[in-house]
């Protein structure tokens, strides 16, 4: 081994790489035939990163840095110097090559697969959010007053402006936390598409990173779609199905491609994708590669939750930093929705015109504890944050006690499904019980952790009779979070089931799915592990009318303002926080931030008009 590699791997004692990491090192040094420190550990460093959810490596955060000890350490070079000695090396290529890594001008080094779904699906984003679509205005004006009807308590109903922008845009990103309505816009969109599409009606898919955000997707479509004030006819021709992306796209059995490709495009006029926040940026430019042409896109999520398990932060990425409307479409948009916008100056981007962040929450009112404290976080004001909390007029957020044991706490709460299922009733009732709450937790492991706290709520429920003893596989009762993506039986990472008995008392394993509970037998189920607690991570796409969020012991690089958000967001009535350490304030003040080169390249180089198209939809 070379004195370099010797080197690489006293930084994974200081947990700056893992084996794999070493692996790829050793790869890229072999192939090149090169062993300097410097090429190696960038392209450790790479691999690293990307495995932690960012696309690429900022050359820039290691520069003239000392790594390792005194008796054995990098030094690594200034910008200038490591990018000419990388690009010395046959195993890095510049944009466009075909090389193991890819360097760029900005310095951000690349795997070479995530520069290339980076590069096509910023390519993707702005052809189509120059893409001109054929309307009837009149139509869409009268449209846009019978649905969406004067609010007085919304100044701007920014609800019917994303309506409007989505009907004349190809591609189109509807942001706002929860409660805001974004599933009720986008039916009411179907309907103004529907209608604009006569006699030859759009083939429209709905889909969502995960079964159980699908499910909530199609619930939401279903329930919202029975108060269209629109024709019969035309409520037929708008879905009630939804599906996860991954069946949508048609897995391949061991393979990371799916049917659907640009070669094999999707059958569909209107792809709309829920939780778009979740979806890393591997799999959305393979999705919107296998979108035909001249396919419309509409993309539903908060650009505040966190980002993707994997790389990426797409659905911020795409939001930017938006300066509101350019002043022609912004003119366009008040002469259709009748409405007053803000004047914002800078706006030359056609991507801007494709963004709309909804801003009042239908859910959370002006006296909501969650709501305020949702605003709160999100805008960093710890101090403000802590103090709201400890309120108590405010009957839907709570600050538990120091004496006050969580455990306790989610035992209480979950005896009364457990009490169903000893009742017999439907498994519909079921799930409804169980979701109505949940704890949980930033890590995995420690006392705090999901382990720690799955192992102690089934001891205490143990101890009052709720579930039997001896038994940790399979119980009435027991609900699993699958861990791994099993294809054939259509259950993914982050289902969750509950162990449920049949009619001749088998224990069946239940899940909610789009198409309705599921039942596998125990011995065929994937991967999987008790969920009384999750992490906040797995909770997103899911909602809960009571949750109760644990903290850890000590700082953890995990927490964040980005996940005190998504865990607050998960709860409709009740949020409840177990904070023993007060590590709620350095949380809120530590923004997450993903490194790629997605937000610049849509943002950088959407200035020009370049790779316009006419589409017509009527």
């Amino acid at each position: 081994m070379s004195q370099s590699m010797e080197l690489l791997k006293g930084l994974k004692a200081l947990a700056l790489l893992t084996d794999l990491d070493l692996q790829f090192a050793a790869l890229m040094g072999r192939l090149a035939d090169d062993q300097r420190p410097e090429l190696l550990f960038a392209a450790a460093q790479t691999c690293h990163r990307s495995n932690a959810g960012d696309v690429c490596l900022p050359l820039s955060e290691w520069c003239g840095r000392r790594i390792g000890a005194s008796e054995g350490h990098i030094q690594l070079p200034d910008l200038e110097a490591w990018m000419r000695l990388l690009r010395e090396s046959s195993v890095v290529g510049g944009p466009g090559d075909y090389r193991p890594l890819i360097l760029d001008q900005a310095g951000r080094l690349y795997l070479q697969r995530y520069w290339a779904y980076e590069e096509r699906l910023a390519d993707q984003l702005l052809v189509r959010s120059r893409g001109t679509v054929s309307i009837d205005q009149d139509r869409l004006r009268q449209g846009l007053d019978l649905l969406f009807p004067p609010q007085p308590e919304v100044t701007i109903d920014w609800q019917k402006v994303a309506a409007a922008v989505a009907v004349q845009k190809q591609c189109s990103v509807i942001s706002g936390g929860p409660g805001t309505g974004k599933t009720s816009t986008v039916v009411r969109i179907l309907a103004l598409l529907q209608e604009q599409a006569d006699d030859h009606p759009l083939v429209i898919a709905l889909a969502a990173p995960t079964g159980k955000a699908a499910a909530r997707l199609q619930d939401a479509i279903q329930r919202a779609r029975t108060d269209l004030p629109v024709d019969p006819e035309l409520l037929t021709t708008i879905p009630t199905q939804a599906m996860t992306l991954h069946r949508l796209m048609g897995n391949r059995q061991g393979s990371v491609q799916f049917r659907h490709d640009a070669a094999n495009p999707l059958p569909v006029d209107l792809l709309v994708i829920d939780e778009a926040s979740m979806v890393d940026v591997a799999l959305m430019a393979k999705v919107v590669d296998a979108l035909p042409a001249g396919a419309r896109l509409i993309l539903l999520g908060d650009r505040n939750q966190l980002a993707s398990v994997e790389a990426g932060a797409v659905l911020g990425d795409i939001c930017g930093d938006t300066l509101g409307f350019t002043p022609v479409f912004r003119q366009t948009l008040e002469q259709l929705t009748a409405l007053s916008l803000p004047l914002e100056e800078g706006a030359v981007n056609p991507l801007a015109d494709t963004v709309v962040q909804l801003r009042h929450s239908y859910r959370f009112g002006a006296h909501s504890g969650i709501g305020r404290l949702a605003e709160l976080v999100n805008s960093g004001e710890s101090e403000a944050a802590g103090q709201l909390l400890r309120r108590e007029d405010l009957t839907d957020i709570r600050l538990l006690g120091k004496s006050e044991d969580p455990v306790a706490v989610a035992v209480a709460a979950y005896r009364l499904y457990l009490k169903r299922i000893a009742e017999g009733v439907a498994v519909e009732t079921v799930f409804a019980d169980f979701d109505a709450f949940r704890v949980l937790c930033v890590l995995r492991s420690g006392p705090t952790g999901v382990v720690m706290l799955n192992q102690q709520i089934r001891r205490q429920l143990v101890n009052e009779g709720w579930i039997p003893d001896g038994s940790t596989l399979g119980y009435p009762g027991r609900p699993v979070m699958i861990t791994r993506n099993d294809h054939n039986l259509r259950l993914y990472n982050g289902d969750v089931g509950i162990f449920v008995p049949d009619e001749s008392g088998e224990l069946q394993v239940c899940f909610q799915t789009a198409d309705g509970i599921r039942r596998v037998n125990p011995s065929r189920l994937p991967p999987h592990e008790t969920a009384f607690a999750m992490t906040v991570h797995k909770s997103q796409g899911s909602e809960f009318d009571r949750v109760l969020l644990v903290l850890p012991e000590h700082e953890s690089p995990l927490l964040s303002r980005e996940l005190i958000y998504t865990g607050l967001t998960r709860s409709r009535r009740e949020f409840l926080l177990s904070d023993p350490q007060g590590l709620l304030a350095p949380a809120i003040a530590k923004r997450t931030t993903r490194a790629s080169g997605l937000q610049e390249k849509l943002w950088g180089r959407g200035r020009s008009g370049d790779g316009e198209c006419d589409v017509n939809h009527q």
